[in-house]
C-alpha cells in the first residue's frame, strides 16, 4: 500500500509542469582554429541572461562546416557555424550534399568574413588583379575554396591561366616561403583575418594586398548568394596601411526549423544587445558591423532571428 502511494505521489509530481532549463549546444570546429571561440563567446553571452531566458548554452569542438550541418540534420545540434557556401550547398543539394538537400536549413546570422587574399611581392608591381598578367601567381590546390572562388575572381576579370608568366598549384600554405624566395610574384589564400600565413609573408618580404573590388566583384556578389565583401584591415599586417577591399564567404550560424524560434530569438539578441563588447572577443570580428550580420546568408533566415533584427531595425 504505501509502495502504491508512494508511486502515485511520483507520477503526480512528475506530471507537473516544471520551468525547465532549455539547453542548446553550437557546433564549432577545432580548438584551435575560429570557429570554436566565436562559438564559445556566443554562448558565454546567452548564458549571462539563463536566469531570465531559461537557456544554457554549451560549445562542441566538431569536424567544421560539414560536419555542423549534417549533425543539425540529424538533430543532434541546434546551432552550428559553416561557411556560407557550404551552406548554401547543403540547402540546394549541391556538391558534397548531391541528391541530399537540407530544406529545413536556416541561417541566423553570418558572423565574419573569411576574406580572398591576394598577397604580393611590393617589388613586383601588382596593384590591381589586372596586374598579373605576365606574373607568377600560385592559385591553391585543384577542389580548395581559395581555388575555386580565385579563378571565378580571374574570369571575371578576363584574365585567362594563359596570360600568367607561371600558374602554381600549391597550397597557400607554401605561399610565404615561395614568395620569400622569389619563386611567385603573388598568391591567393581564403582566409579569417588575421592569418598567420600573411604575418609570416610580410615579417620576410615587404608586401602588398591587391585590392578586390570594383563592379565586377558587385556581379559575382549577386550572382553567387554566399559571397559577401569585406575589407581586410590595414592594421593586420606589417607594411599594410589601409583597408584592402575583397570578396570572400561568410561564416555563418545556423539552425534548423526543428528549434523553436524562442531559443534562435534569445540566442540573436544576445549578440546584438553586445554587439560592442562581441567585436572586441577576436580580431576577426573587428571590421564587421550590425548590418554586415545580415550580409552573406545564403539559406533563408530562421523566423527567430528575423524577430530579433526586426526589433533591431535592421530588417
Amino acid at each position: 500500500m504505501k509502495k502504491s502511494v508512494l508511486s502515485l505521489t511520483l507520477v503526480g509530481a512528475l506530471s507537473i509542469p516544471a520551468m525547465a532549463a532549455q539547453f542548446i549546444t553550437i557546433g564549432t570546429g577545432g580548438v584551435t582554429g575560429t570557429y570554436y571561440p566565436t562559438g564559445g563567446a556566443v554562448c558565454r553571452m546567452v548564458n549571462k541572461l539563463k536566469k531570465e531566458t531559461g537557456i544554457r548554452c554549451t560549445v562542441e569542438s566538431t569536424g567544421g562546416s560539414v560536419y555542423n550541418v549534417n549533425t543539425i540534420k540529424a538533430g543532434e545540434l541546434d546551432f552550428g557555424i559553416s561557411q556560407s557556401d557550404t551552406a548554401f550547398q547543403a540547402y540546394n543539394g549541391q556538391g558534397k550534399f548531391k541528391g541530399a538537400a537540407h530544406k529545413d536549413l536556416r541561417s541566423v546570422i553570418a558572423i565574419y568574413p573569411e576574406l580572398l587574399a591576394f598577397v604580393a611581392r611590393k617589388d613586383s608591381n601588382i596593384n590591381s588583379i589586372a596586374d598579373m598578367k605576365g606574373k607568377k601567381i600560385n592559385i591553391d590546390v585543384p577542389g580548395s575554396g581559395t581555388r575555386m572562388t580565385t579563378e571565378i575572381v580571374m574570369d571575371a576579370f578576363g584574365v585567362k591561366d594563359s596570360s600568367l608568366d607561371l600558374k602554381s598549384e600549391l597550397k597557400s600554405t607554401e605561399g610565404p616561403n615561395m614568395l620569400k624566395d622569389k619563386k611567385i610574384d603573388g598568391y591567393f589564400g581564403m582566409f579569417g583575418h588575421p592569418t598567420a600565413n600573411i604575418k609570416d609573408a610580410s615579417n620576410s618580404v615587404d608586401i602588398n594586398i591587391v585590392p578586390i573590388d570594383g563592379e565586377q566583384i558587385d556581379k559575382l556578389v549577386k550572382k553567387y548568394p554566399y559571397y559577401a565583401k569585406g575589407s581586410i584591415s590595414g592594421t593586420f599586417y606589417k607594411g599594410v596601411t589601409t583597408d584592402v577591399p575583397s570578396i570572400g564567404v561568410k561564416a555563418v550560424l545556423v539552425s534548423s526549423t526543428a528549434l523553436d524560434s524562442k531559443a534562435v530569438y534569445v540566442v540573436t539578441k544576445a549578440i546584438l544587445d553586445n554587439f560592442e563588447a562581441f567585436k572586441k572577443l577576436h580580431p576577426a570580428y573587428k571590421t564587421i558591423t550590425k548590418k554586415s550580420l545580415l550580409d552573406g546568408l545564403s539559406v533563408p533566415q530562421h523566423e527567430g532571428a528575423k524577430k530579433a533584427f526586426k526589433e533591431a531595425g535592421l530588417l
